[in-house]
């Protein structure tokens, strides 16, 4: 039998609801389906079980993905993740914006259209001279909308060798510090 644990800090709170797991903490709260027959998980004692009954690979790794998703839902509520990118050019100067839930690149190789990107709801971007840092309790959405800035300023057509221009990721999702804390 597999069985892992994620420990729940003071000030947050996790529920079962149905295959529903809900995570609330200061910073928000985060909910995710997790549904299997062969992995069970439950919330007791201010800890997360998961669990499996079989000895199988497939059910090992199972357990494993689940407990870092219930992990990374705890870290979220109580902190936030950030990740950052850093736009690159050497050809054209390229112009950075936000335009709603878009982010947009214009001048992008010296295109006469702009590029753009969505922002994933629940995340939030802020440009500052050539760093791009995205902000957001859901590590997966953070990771997604950098992986959608990254593809939409991914250059085709060209040799990637001489052509380097673009925006990349440069520090994956991590828990940041509050601010508090850090002035």
């Amino acid at each position: 039998m597999f069985e892992k644990t994620v420990e729940i800090p003071d000030g947050i709170n996790a529920s079962m609801e149905g295959n529903l797991l809900v995570v609330t903490g200061p910073k928000g709260q985060l909910s995710r389906e997790f549904k299997h027959h062969i992995v069970k998980i439950s919330v007791k004692d201010r800890e997360i079980r998961i669990s499996s009954k079989e000895e199988r690979r497939k059910s090992k790794g199972l357990v494993g993905t689940w407990a870092a998703l219930a992990r990374n839902m705890v870290l979220g509520v109580n902190h936030e993740w950030e990740a950052r990118m850093k736009s690159v050019y050497s050809h054209f100067p390229m112009k950075l914006n936000i335009e709603g839930d878009r982010f947009v690149l214009q001048n992008f190789l010296g295109e006469k259209s702009s590029r753009s990107a969505k922002i994933i709801e629940g995340t939030s971007v802020k440009i500052e001279k050539d760093e791009i840092i995205i902000r957001g309790i859901d590590r997966e959405k953070v990771g997604q909308t950098a992986a959608n800035i990254e593809i939409a300023a991914k250059v085709t057509g060209y040799d990637r060798r001489i052509f380097q221009d673009g925006c990349y990721l440069v520090q994956k999702p991590r828990i940041t510090e509050d601010e508090s804390n850090g002035q």
